[in-house]
């Protein structure tokens, strides 16, 4: 499928796991990959991922390459900013002792250079592909008309480390004006709409919101499917079913090892979830974590499974 769009996230330090299911998903020159944070702690090679993240376009020529914050980029930058009195605990207990370790062996240049990148990424971003994976809507403002085919659903998704605060995002678009109980508003707001609404957002629910997120629909989507979809990690999907309802699919495949969980797909929502938790639990490493990459278009995701000792 060329001009794709992948996503990933959560590979927490699992180097050999992340490359492997980058190869395997094939994507390429002419596609974009979003890696959604917590590129570190937990799993022994954080430092690698990074450098693998940081040189995507030329050990594996992926046209674009676009990384957002998540809380582990967060707890490493406050605990070496001092930011309170117990940042530095904060991380340690969070895994972050093997990223400090080897952040403290590299030279004083090269790890500057990291915290530097590090600081500098966003915390979201918003993304419109073509809609390959769910029952045609009905034709709509954001449906392109393709001479001789079928009529193209362009679907909008909202990606970030965590999650958003749906309520809040709805009171901020009625601040705004927008009339968010009107029929299709919600479903057929711009991206630049949403990018705005995303910057509105707190950035702790963004690094770290979890039941409110997942445990409640996002309202965005409606009853024939139409409208954005939230693309998120953070929770590792072998805990997901501790937060949300109507969960689609397993959450362990037949050999135990963590999938990718879609959210929310109810009659309210015509059958299209409009969560999708792409943490595949590599944090736990094995026996059940793995690192997963999903293709927008699709929603077909490959996986790497977390091997004992990487």
């Amino acid at each position: 499928m060329p001009l794709a769009t992948y996503v990933t996230s959560d590979a927490h330090g699992h180097l050999r796991a992340l490359d492997r299911v980058l190869e395997a998903s094939g994507v390429g020159a002419d596609d974009t990959l979003y890696v959604l944070g917590d590129m570190i702690d937990r799993g022994p090679e954080p430092l690698g991922v990074i450098h693998l993240v940081r040189g995507l376009a030329d050990s594996h020529g992926i046209g674009q390459v676009h990384v957002l914050k998540g809380n582990h980029e967060g707890l490493m930058l406050d605990a070496l900013q001092g930011a309170t009195p117990y940042s530095e605990g904060d991380w340690e207990i969070n895994g972050g002792w093997v990223t400090a370790g080897q952040l403290d062996a590299l030279p004083r240049e090269q790890a500057d250079d990291i915290i530097a990148w590090m600081r500098g990424l966003p915390l979201y971003d918003v993304v419109k592909v073509e809609d390959h994976f769910a029952p045609r809507p009905r034709p709509a403002s954001d449906v392109a008309p393709v001479s001789g085919a079928a009529p193209t659903y362009m679907r909008t998704y909202m990606l970030c480390h965590a999650g958003i605060n749906a309520p809040a995002a709805h009171a901020y678009l009625a601040a705004s004006g927008i009339p968010v109980e009107r029929p299709g508003v919600l479903q057929n707001l711009d991206a630049s709409v949403l990018y705005v609404m995303m910057g509105a957002q707190k950035t702790e629910d963004l690094l770290w919101i979890r039941e409110e997120f997942w445990g409640r629909p996002t309202g965005f989507v409606d009853g024939e499917g139409r409208g954005p979809l939230v693309v998120a990690g953070h929770t590792p999907s072998v805990l997901i079913q501790r937060y949300a309802g109507h969960t689609h699919g397993p959450v362990l495949n037949a050999d135990e090892r963590a999938l990718v969980v879609e959210v929310g797909a109810c009659q309210d929502t015509g059958g299209v979830a409009d969560r999708i938790d792409i943490d595949a639990s590599a944090a736990g490493g094995a026996p059940h974590g793995q690192v997963a990459v999903m293709r927008l278009e699709d929603h077909r995701v490959w996986y790497a499974p977390v091997e004992e000792g990487e």
